[in-house]
């Protein structure tokens, strides 16, 4: 009987474009043609969260991909150019960086080498908190741009980071654009050189080599496939040095995002002002329709007490005095949000900076360890004072800050006070005191705040000016209109008159006429540069080791996916052995290829190709006299380091389909090493491959009412996903269970192979009807298969067993 059984079926409404199993959880991921991202649960397929398409993320995923600790799942963005990084968990998009070529593949490893340099760094990875404080959350009222920093999710930032343990994020795009990123998150190696279009990739676990499928298409002929191994072994000579720098950087990245979401929320604070004085008072100094100046009007009644009877109508009734009141307190709030945003994220974000960069430098100073590299002391140097300079900046900005806070204090508690005399209310006594250090901050008010100098105008060209704060934040390469006043600063006297000290590096420039974003965006800048450094050394070290050019291709059909493509990669972490699984329909349809080779480059493994023949492979099972049947290969992936998963046809009976398991132990152990003629493609010399017959045994089932097309299995989950070639009918199966059912039913043992079919085609139809209830849709001719058999009750086998209740589908 078969070893696996069905427990989910879907007609989805969608087609699906990619599917992957999470490594640690019974989760599967799916990627429709709609844009959207679907996780869905083991247990009956059940739908987990879906995320949809945004202007942030785009239409088009082009590939998917999970972190090896199944907690992040990461898919490219073909229309957009971006890669996004998801919370399995919660559906949220936890980072977006954008990349220079659409991706068409990716693959994501965990690296398991270990060695005692390794566990001290990850024993100490975390002495940074002994030192620093923890960034303080972003505010609640600005959650919707926070993403992973706001209070509710401030533990989300460790799960973007992950484990200290090193996984690298392999993708590849057009034009042989490869690039590999640390922690999913920072670009360590920036690959050229690789012929073609990347299809598929797999990076070792030993980080030994790089295997990549390339597409190569010329003019005159079919595109071409061709297998490729790169020789990656800088980054396995210096595991533990590119450990400890992607994880600093990795730091340093997170910490960029962190600044640039804290200027966002202080850039929506000073909007709030904005909108505040347009509300009240623009409008009001645009209903005033005499020809003296506003800022006359109000300096007169600042030095008299006596306004004219139009200003003090517009005051009394335009603006009231429970107006300017919660005018004041809403610009006071304001100030008073940007004032601490600036002190507790602006300045803790910077020194943490500071500490993961200057711990750099310490490490690019080692020359032996980390010059190869790419690490460069000089580089970091001008990253560190960028950042230093950003800090002076933040701390000019919270000086202006002050002074616009005490000027509009005073001019709003002297405007009170005049509008309460002309209502003839009661002053209050503490109010009722206006010393010259008051007037003269309303003074200064009214001139920067009234002033008709068009140069002062704000953005929308109204006649109230309030950019003494906001043009700090805008992002624009012009100087500040009003720059700080210097004058009486004896520091920066000294500074001037000090030629030595004017050209020390060990002083940080202030840049006066500079807003905060030009600067912080100088400092992106040199961060970004010795960021780059180490991405293209290492990457000019990847070096081509071995080449193979496997088949040529005719034009392939416009839905069918990418990812269900062969060929298929696969690394035996314990043997340290590569496998590339493929077929070459048009020179041997009835044989499905494997080559092997070690994942070091620089030892060779025998016995590198075989061809595994699909003629009587079940015959052998069922009776050794039945005439030979010839099967063809759809679909492969390997189920475990001896297992491949196989979606099997039948070539004299095209619908008939069969999901088997092959076991590769006895193949792979005999046979002839095959040389190969570089000169020709592999499928023209495909008759001296070696071939070896295979048996199934009662590992093999047959996919009735399904034109199954496509399979992704997770050996660890023992679960596999067979999908339909219209991309929209799958079903979910579980592999090894043969021993539970023996423990649960002994009777089950005495049913024959005929019996067991038809007891799983009655299941079938209990799914399919149960989904029909449950959906409001048939799923019994989803690709003009015939329905299922007609029986009168469904087989017990398939409705007791948990999870496999039809009336849940």
């Amino acid at each position: 009987m078969p070893a696996f059984r069905q427990v989910g079926e879907k007609q989805l409404p969608n087609p699906i474009l990619f599917m992957v199993w999470s490594p640690k959880r019974d989760l599967i991921a799916l990627a429709n043609k709609a844009g959207e991202l679907l996780l869905h649960r083991l247990a009956n397929f059940q739908r987990v969260w879906s995320l949809a398409p945004n202007e942030s993320t785009g239409k088009e995923i082009t590939s998917l991909a999970w972190r090896p600790d199944g907690k992040i799942l990461a898919f490219s963005v073909g229309d957009r150019k971006l890669v996004v990084l998801c919370d399995a968990e919660k559906a949220e998009v936890l980072h977006i960086f954008p990349v220079e070529s659409p991706i068409s593949c990716m693959h994501w490893v965990d690296v398991l080498e270990e060695s005692s340099v390794l566990t001290s760094f990850y024993n100490s990875e975390d002495e940074s908190n002994l030192f620093l404080p923890k960034l303080p959350t972003l505010p609640k009222s600005y959650s919707t741009t926070s993403k992973i920093f706001s209070e509710e999710k401030s533990d989300e930032i460790m799960n973007l980071l992950g484990e200290v343990r090193l996984n690298v994020l392999v993708l590849g795009g057009d034009s042989g654009f490869v690039e590999l990123f640390a922690y999913g998150m920072y670009r360590i190696a920036t690959l050229t050189g690789v012929p073609g279009t990347c299809r598929s990739l797999c990076l070792s676990s030993d980080l030994k080599s790089l295997s990549v499928i390339t597409e190569i298409t010329s003019t005159n002929q079919h595109p071409e496939i061709n297998y490729i191994q790169l020789d990656t072994a800088l980054l396995s000579d210096c595991l533990p040095e590119v450990t400890r720098m992607a994880r600093k950087f990795t730091h340093i990245s997170t910490l960029l995002q962190y600044l640039r979401l804290s200027l966002t929320c202080m850039c929506e604070a000073w909007e709030d002002i904005l909108m505040q004085m347009d509300l009240r008072l623009t409008k009001f100094v645009q209903e005033k329709n005499t020809s003296t100046q506003v800022q006359d009007e109000f300096l007169e009644l600042l030095l008299w007490g006596k306004s004219s009877p139009e200003l003090q109508a517009l005051l009394m009734n335009q603006l009231t005095v429970k107006g300017l009141k919660k005018l004041g307190h809403s610009i006071e709030s304001s100030y008073s949000s940007i004032q601490k945003l600036v002190i507790s994220h602006l300045q803790s974000g910077s020194e943490a900076l500071l500490y993961h960069l200057s711990e750099v430098r310490g490490m690019s100073l080692w020359k032996q360890k980390f010059q190869p590299l790419g690490l460069d002391s000089a580089a970091i140097e001008e990253a560190i004072t960028a950042v230093g300079s950003f800090t002076l900046k933040a701390n000019e900005l919270l000086q202006v800050i002050d002074k616009s806070m005490k000027n509009f204090k005073a001019f709003f508690r002297w405007l009170y006070v005049a509008m309460l005399r002309m209502s003839e209310d009661l002053v209050p006594p503490e109010l009722n005191k206006l010393t010259q250090k008051d007037i003269s901050f309303v003074a200064d008010f009214l001139s920067e705040h009234f002033s008709e100098n068009e140069e002062l105008f704000d953005r929308k060209g109204k006649y109230f000016n309030v950019e003494r704060v906001g043009q700090y934040l805008k992002d624009e390469d012009e100087d500040l209109v009003s720059p700080p006043n210097t004058k009486g600063n004896q520091w920066l006297s000294f500074l001037q008159e000090s030629t030595h000290l004017k050209e020390s590096p060990l002083l940080f420039p202030s840049y006066p006429p500079k807003s905060l974003h030009y600067v912080k965006r100088m400092m992106e800048g040199a961060i970004e540069l010795c960021l780059q450094k180490p991405a293209e050394v290492i990457g000019r070290s990847v070096k081509q080791a071995f080449s193979m050019s496997l088949y040529a291709v005719s034009e392939r059909p416009e839905n069918t996916p990418r990812l269900f493509e062969l060929p298929a990669l696969w690394n035996d972490k314990k043997a340290g052995l590569h496998y590339v699984v493929f077929t070459m329909p048009e020179a041997s349809p009835s044989q499905l290829y494997l080559m092997r080779r070690s994942t070091d480059p620089n030892r060779s493994v025998p016995h590198s190709l075989l061809a595994l023949d699909l003629v009587s492979l079940l015959n052998r099972s069922i009776d050794d006299s039945a005439e030979a049947l010839k099967y063809s290969c759809l679909d492969a992936r390997f189920y475990d380091d001896e297992t491949l998963t196989v979606v099997l046809r039948e070539e004299e009976e095209p619908s008939g389909r069969i999901l088997a398991q092959l076991p590769l132990g006895s193949a792979l152990s005999c046979g002839e090493e095959f040389i190969w003629d570089p000169t020709l493609r592999l499928d023209q010399q495909s008759g001296a491959i070696p071939a070896q017959g295979l048996v199934l045994e009662n590992q093999w089932r047959l996919l009735e009412n399904m034109k199954a097309q496509h399979v992704s299995v997770n050996g660890i989950r023992k679960v596999a996903c067979v999908l339909s070639s219209n991309l929209r009918h799958v079903r979910v199966f579980e592999m090894d269970v043969e021993d539970e059912e023996d423990e649960e039913r002994p009777e089950s043992q005495d049913v024959s192979a005929d019996q067991e079919r038809l007891d799983e085609t009655l299941g079938q139809k209990g799914s399919w009807e149960g989904e029909a209830q449950g959906q409001g849709q048939g799923q019994g001719q989803g690709e003009g298969e015939g329905p299922p058999e007609q029986s009168s009750g469904v087989a017990p086998r398939m409705t007791e067993e948990p999870g496999s209740s039809s009336d849940t589908l």
